[in-house]
């Protein structure tokens, strides 16, 4: 029986890398802090079949490498995406048997302390992210956000839904509503101001939420993905996934007090998953941009 290698790939994940810009002695120092993983593909079948190493980048090369480009990239280091764009321009023009790279970045943002010079506090408030991928079709960017709780005390309302036998939740005209958001949207180039996207997508997500009556957390969404469409025209689709963070009103009544959707439990599991997709056309399609892991 003859057996064939299908889809193979490697590379180093979670390399957790600060540069801190310290090179005029007189200004402020900035920093970033990344965690990076690579994951490579290409000539790499005769590792699998016959145990030849003889084309394969040791993973320990990615990790030195992406340190050592913390401080060659210079400039592009600042955001993420720029970081990753040179990251899998190099993997990919620079080491022969490699045809695809995918460079996945968490970046975590920091604050400066009361103005202070060098000193800084972590904003734990979210998680930015990228994935660059570069191969024979080419080169894509993928900007995101991850672990955005948000909340709103009202203006939300969950009724009318389809109902079985199994059906027991109570149809609701007001709730807080609250998720974790976690979005990544596709732009449709390379050439991109990566902080100014960043910001005006963040900002219409956060806002959007704030502003909209929230039929359902479907609709919420919806709303945010058009906000962000609108924000940024450098954006061909977005997509969320958000859990649902229930905050079920507790029955106060055998205390004799009343609860008039003041106090609630907060239930962290099970929970309501959505998730959704907005394109900018019927005509996007970003789904190679994206990373499913052994999919690509």
């Amino acid at each position: 029986m003859s057996y064939v290698l299908g889809h193979n790939q490697y590379g180093k994940a979670e390399i957790h890398v600060v540069r801190v810009f310290r090179d005029d002695a007189s200004a402020p120092h900035d920093l970033v802090d990344y965690n990076v993983s690579v994951s490579l593909t290409g000539d790499f079948a005769d590792a699998h079949i016959t145990g030849d190493q003889a084309k394969v980048l040791t993973t320990d090369a990615c990790k030195n490498t992406v340190n050592s480009f913390a401080k060659e990239a210079g400039e592009a280091v600042r955001e993420p995406e720029s970081f990753g764009l040179a990251l899998a321009n190099h993997f990919v023009d620079d080491v022969p048997q490699v045809s695809g790279a995918r460079i996945i970045i968490e970046a975590f943002p920091w604050q400066r302390a009361h103005g202070h010079p060098h000193a800084f506090v972590k904003n734990g408030d979210y998680v930015r992210t990228a994935t660059v991928t570069k191969n024979a079709a080419g080169t894509t960017v993928v900007s995101g956000l991850k672990e955005l709780t948000v909340l709103k005390t009202t203006d939300s309302e969950f009724h009318g839904f389809y109902q079985d036998r199994y059906t027991t939740l109570q149809p609701t005209n007001d709730r807080i509503m609250a998720t974790a958001v976690t979005a990544q949207w596709a732009h449709e180039g390379v050439d991109v101001q990566w902080a100014e996207s960043f910001a005006a997508v963040k900002d219409a997500i956060t806002s959007s939420f704030a502003k909209a009556y929230s039929y359902a957390l479907q609709a919420t969404l919806w709303e945010m993905g058009t906000a962000v469409l609108d924000a940024a025209s450098d954006v061909s689709e977005i997509r969320f996934s958000c859990p649902n963070k229930h905050h079920f009103v507790l029955d106060l009544s055998p205390f004799g007090v009343e609860n008039n959707c003041e106090v609630h439990h907060a239930d962290d599991r099970p929970y309501g998953l959505i998730e959704a997709t907005i394109k900018r056309s019927e005509d996007v399609d970003a789904t190679g941009a994206y990373d499913p892991g052994q999919a690509w």
